[in-house]
């Protein structure tokens, strides 16, 4: 039997989400259809939206439905920066952190390769958090010629809550709008999409119970997007596709379970995550934390996410370590799921100053709604002798 700790990169569908997703795969209509079972397939797709949009604190027609995570930030990344050129082709500088998710640094540097764009990484600490007065320092220099900033809500790698609150106003200043990734947030830590002051932000249905293939990219009506898929004009007119109602309709469920249960899940889930966090360190006393720690701010309010444990250990390499855990029956992750399989050490850790050599021994272990201490107390038995074997490894291809 598997023991699941790799929910990050994704975690179980929900029963309810399940039971939405099969009864709507039985009802047979185009959403855009004008016949009887159109409009019926219209009705349910809107009511998903009003479903979504009032779990997230927005309004359904901010709302636009993308098939993922990935999909929404490149349409937030490209729609804007080319819709800000469209008025001002000054605006050609786009800002982001330099621990973004690929989803939104790919499509960046996409644009500076083929469209001119100018991309700016902006520093963070040693705890990945951004560096506010670096932000400001850039704004106050090329402010009228900065197209978007998008900085994460939480890193999905090392979890690491991002002060958005500081990010929306210096941006404001400057007439800059800011998107969020907040894939990982959703349903770990409050998300209000008005409160924040955000002009879009990206959610997606996998990460909390939901379908795969299915996400949302919440966009201020005023907010102008340039549509980077073509055709039928849907959603707005920047999301071209028909609509895949069974999907959206089992996220929006999802979602607004996550969304009710996630001040519970993160006292839980929090006290497991520091349980796994003393167990790892009780197996491999030399592992080191990364991230955050401790995981609460003094004042009160995250600091990491509630379910987030990364480590590194010193003379291991992370796919190792990765394989021989799996061969105990442990699932964990090296870092994000989307660059798996990719022999290079995380650009997260590298941003943070850790050194490539220590930055290659990194492991992921992300809890769920599902986990148990159970789950802590098999990464503790199966983790000395798989680290202990990694290391020997590790010195025989030296």
């Amino acid at each position: 039997m598997t023991t699941y700790l790799d929910h990050a990169a994704t975690t179980p569908m929900r029963v309810e989400a399940v039971a939405a997703l099969t009864a709507a795969l039985f009802e047979t209509g185009n959403a855009s259809s004008l016949h009887a079972a159109g409009r019926a397939a219209r009705r349910a797709l809107e009511e998903s939206r009003e479903q979504l949009a009032a779990a997230l604190g927005a309004r359904p027609s901010e709302v636009v439905w993308t098939a993922g995570g990935t999909e929404a930030d490149n349409l937030a990344i490209k729609g804007l920066f080319w819709a800000r050129r469209a008025h001002d082709l000054a605006r050609r500088r786009i800002l982001v952190s330099a621990v973004e998710h690929h989803a939104v640094l790919d499509p960046a540097f996409w644009l500076a390769e083929h469209a001119g764009a100018q991309v700016v990484l902006l520093d963070v600490d040693a705890d990945g958090r951004l560096d506010v007065e670096a932000l400001e320092a850039e704004l106050d220099a090329h402010g009228p010629e900065t197209a978007l900033v998008s900085v994460m809500w939480a890193n999905n790698e090392i979890g690491t809550v991002q002060p958005l609150d500081e990010v929306v106003s210096a941006a404001r200043r400057h007439g800059v709008p800011v998107h969020a990734d907040a894939v990982q947030a959703l349903g770990q830590v409050p998300l209000d999409f008005a409160a924040s002051g955000l002009d879009a932000l990206t959610v997606s249905g996998h990460k909390v119970g939901g379908p795969h293939g299915v996400g949302a990219l919440l966009a201020r009506r005023e907010l102008e997007l340039t549509p980077v898929l073509h055709g039928g004009g849907q959603e707005r007119g920047v999301r071209s596709g028909t609509l895949d109602v069974p999907v959206a309709r089992s996220f929006a469920v999802a979602a607004e379970l996550a969304v009710a249960e996630q001040p519970e899940l993160a006292v839980r889930v929090g006290g497991l995550r520091d349980e796994l966090v003393a167990a790892v360190v009780g197996a491999v006393p030399d592992a080191v934390l990364r991230g955050p720690w401790p995981a609460t701010a003094p004042e009160g309010g995250a600091r990491r996410l509630p379910a987030n444990a990364l480590f590194t250990f010193p003379g291991c390499e992370g796919d190792s370590l990765l394989y021989l855990l799996d061969a105990a029956g442990i699932a964990c992750s090296t870092g994000s799921a989307c660059q798996a399989g990719v022999p290079q050490p995380s650009h997260v850790l590298l941003a943070t100053g850790v050194p490539e050599r220590d930055a290659r021994g990194a492991l992921r272990f992300s809890l769920g709604r599902t986990s148990t201490r159970a789950d802590v107390e098999a990464l503790a038995a199966a983790l000395p002798e798989a680290v202990e074997r990694a290391r020997k490894a590790g010195m025989a291809t030296r």
